[in-house]
């Protein structure tokens, strides 16, 4: 980070917050590799890691998170909500051994006077007496203003009121403004939060946005240029309803696009850690999701792979390399011959220019049955192509193949060869067992000789999808010789009879 650029800290509040997402529930172990993750890897500042007064096992688990960051010198860097709640949650952070508090209050007139039914005097002298209290017990307090945004929309002069008070509280770390409906766009941010810095120049003000209308990096990034000195986020947008700040988005934009901010996070680290949260979590990241997507440094149209082929005209700051990725130009129907290009060049593949239209052909054929094909299929493409080069003498089409879970399976199909056109149908147990009988029936007919099956392969791409394309190798005996077919396709079924098409063309 250059020596010029303003630092932001980063609040994580993956563990408290993130855990609002439906369905979200960390175990202890899960919160303890997640903080390890957070603190020693991503750098990030600070964490929020749970809520007080949860549950007894929860407390069980901020003890021993709490333990490993006494152990590791991030003991200041532990957060934990806490109520004011005439010392309740106070005393059960502190029993966890958490040495901050951040205190929950009220921040909009709406709030105080229907959920707490007070005054503003009664609710800071509450606020101050919790402060208070947690400095007797050697704690650092934080306090958040909950509804701050509707706060500043309707009561300012409450809000100047709660500041006016709390900035005097030299016990007081940070006062952290969430918008907590996600009701405010950066505009708006700007002009509160710079409001605030310029009544109160000498107070920390955290920023805590949430997504609900789609723009709280957006509110992060006003937030932080209106001089917001911490802003919180979480790893893969989680929180309540449309989730926070995500830490990739926020950081990337604040490191690549704002001239005199930045974070210390590592961002070598954030597709790991997103993945690995993901598989805690049970919430899938999207694919077109910014840095950590599966697909979002893969150029699909062809004009694209052109550009980049020729002087990457299609490339910006967001290198993948950066966070330990690569490029990828994805095969299909929108690919262009260039597309090709750049992956076996990628695979270290050298094709003759007829070869490479043979290639070319087939993923274009291929991409028009499914969604897009990646570098891992194209071996078994190009094997399947260039395995062979007979002309194709026999054809099988208009296959029909039906399943069912309480019946053999059938399959018909139509063959052509040496001008006629044969149809056939069988049964088996299963698709491609119910093709091959109704093979045998239609062999005899057209003079061909089926050699023996003895042996066969199906492979998918390392991490294949459903939709990942399957190389099925078929090894065929006949007149004491063995040789191999091999059929792609994104059904394993449809593969196999490929490579059967294959052996058919070879023996006659």
């Amino acid at each position: 980070m250059s020596s010029e650029k303003i630092k932001i800290e980063v609040m994580d509040t993956t563990l408290r917050d993130g855990e609002q997402t439906p369905g979200v529930s960390f175990n202890a172990k899960e919160k303890l590799a997640i903080a390890k993750m957070l603190l020693d890897d991503l750098k990030v500042d600070r964490i929020e890691v749970a809520s007080a007064r949860v549950s007894d096992t929860e407390k069980e688990s901020i003890k021993c998170l709490c333990s490993w960051a006494k152990k590791n010198n991030h003991l200041k860097q532990i957060e934990v909500l806490g109520f004011v709640d005439k010392g309740l949650s106070v005393d059960w952070i502190n029993d966890t051994g958490a040495r901050t508090i951040n205190i929950l209050a009220k921040g909009s007139m709406n709030h105080l006077t229907l959920q707490l039914k007070k005054t503003p005097d009664e609710h800071i002298k509450d606020i101050i007496k919790t402060i208070d209290y947690a400095t007797e017990k050697g704690m650092t307090s934080n306090i958040y203003l909950e509804d701050w945004s509707n706060g500043m929309r309707n009561d300012k002069d409450y809000i100047y009121l709660l500041l006016d008070n709390l900035t005097k509280q030299k016990n007081l770390k940070r006062i952290m403004l969430p918008d907590t409906l996600g009701i405010l766009l950066p505009s708006v941010v700007k002009e509160f939060i710079e409001d605030l810095t310029q009544r109160y120049p000498y107070t920390h003000f955290d920023f805590h946005a949430h997504n609900d209308y789609g723009v709280a990096t957006a509110n992060s990034i006003a937030a932080a240029k209106a001089g917001a000195k911490g802003i919180h986020v979480t790893v893969n947008s989680l929180g309540e309803r449309a989730g926070n700040t995500s830490i990739c988005d926020f950081v990337i934009v604040l490191r690549d696009l704002i001239d005199n901010l930045d974070t210390g996070i590592d961002e070598t680290y954030l597709k790991p850690v997103s993945d690995i949260i993901s598989n805690f979590s049970g919430k899938k990241v999207p694919s077109n999701k910014p840095i950590v997507g599966d697909d979002v440094f893969t150029q699909t149209a062809g004009i694209h792979a052109d550009g980049d082929k020729k002087g990457n005209l299609y490339t910006n700051k967001i290198d993948p390399k950066r966070f330990g990725r690569e490029r990828e130009y994805a095969l299909g129907k929108l690919s262009g011959m260039s597309s090709l290009d750049m992956n076996l060049k990628q695979l270290g593949i050298t094709l003759s220019d007829s070869d490479k239209k043979l290639v070319f052909k087939k993923v274009i054929e291929l991409g028009d049955k499914k969604r897009r094909i990646t570098t891992s299929d194209l071996p078994f493409i190009i094997a399947a192509v260039l395995e062979t080069e007979n002309s194709q003498k026999i054809k099988i089409t208009e296959l029909d193949i039906s399943i069912s879970f309480n019946k053999k399976q059938e399959a018909s199909f139509t063959i052509t060869y040496n001008d006629k056109t044969l149809k056939t149908s069988a049964v088996g147990n299963g698709g491609y067992d119910a093709f091959m009988n109704a093979l045998k029936k239609v062999a005899k007919e057209l003079n061909l000789k089926l050699p023996i099956l003895v042996d066969y392969e199906v492979t998918i791409p390392p991490g294949g999808k459903p939709d990942s394309l399957v190389e099925t190798i078929i090894f065929w005996e006949q007149d004491n010789k063995t040789f191999k077919t091999i059929g792609v396709n994104s059904d394993q079924i449809l593969a196999a009879i490929e490579a059967t098409e294959k052996m058919l063309n070879l023996i006659i």
